[in-house]
């Protein structure tokens, strides 16, 4: 029988670093999100919540996490029914940021985006919930799951907070359309042949 309070003590120091990235890293997103808005008057809310959203979320999640594994339990088990809500959610918002990305019409999203942005998030959730699940059967191995998931959690929030920085300093945001309209438009403007000058002179063959 393992003793709570030992096996959560052993995690102080490991949640205290992570709460007080994950905390400095929210307020960061928040300058993040000025620089989009500044950097683009007419950012797409459908880019927001898929690219810049959820790395807020990621970086909540892992100081709630911090907060949770903080608190003085007596037993795990209150413990392990939170992770457990908390990695179902996670799988389902990472899901459903899948299904976002899928249906964005002003950018395509490549491999790096999909991993970064969908594949790694829904695994360190997954994590998260199958550690909550064996948190009671075997407490001692089971804390490294939730301690792994929310590392994985900084760190896709790191990448993502750094691609949307980058992605606004070298110019590219300036190219995308605001609308799937205006990109039709700016592909007709591009093809359309200039009109001929009736005041131009003629040349003779």
């Amino acid at each position: 029988m393992h003793d709570s309070a030992d096996l959560l003590t052993a995690w102080n120091s490991f949640y205290v670093l992570i709460g007080s990235s994950a905390g400095a890293l929210t307020g960061l997103m928040f300058v993040v999100i000025s620089l989009v808005s500044d950097g683009r008057q007419g950012s797409s809310e459908a880019g927001v919540s898929t690219f810049s959203t959820p790395t807020v979320v990621h970086f909540s999640c892992a100081l709630f996490v911090a907060a949770l594994m903080s608190a003085p339990f007596h037993s795990l088990e209150p413990i392990a029914i939170i992770l457990a809500i908390l990695g179902a959610y996670g799988i389902f918002a990472s899901a459903r940021i899948g299904l976002r990305t899928a249906k964005l019409e002003t950018y395509r999203p490549d491999l790096e985006d999909w991993t970064w942005h969908v594949v790694l998030p829904l695994v360190a959730y997954a994590t998260i919930f199958g550690g909550a699940l064996a948190l009671q059967a075997a407490p001692t191995q089971a804390l490294y799951a939730p301690a792994a998931a929310v590392t994985l959690l900084i760190f896709i929030g790191i990448h993502n907070a750094w691609d949307v920085v980058t992605f606004i300093a070298t110019g590219k945001i300036e190219a995308l359309p605001d609308s799937p309209a205006d990109t039709g438009a700016v592909q007709v403007e591009r093809t359309a042949l200039p009109e001929p000058d009736p005041n131009a002179p003629k040349t003779s063959a």
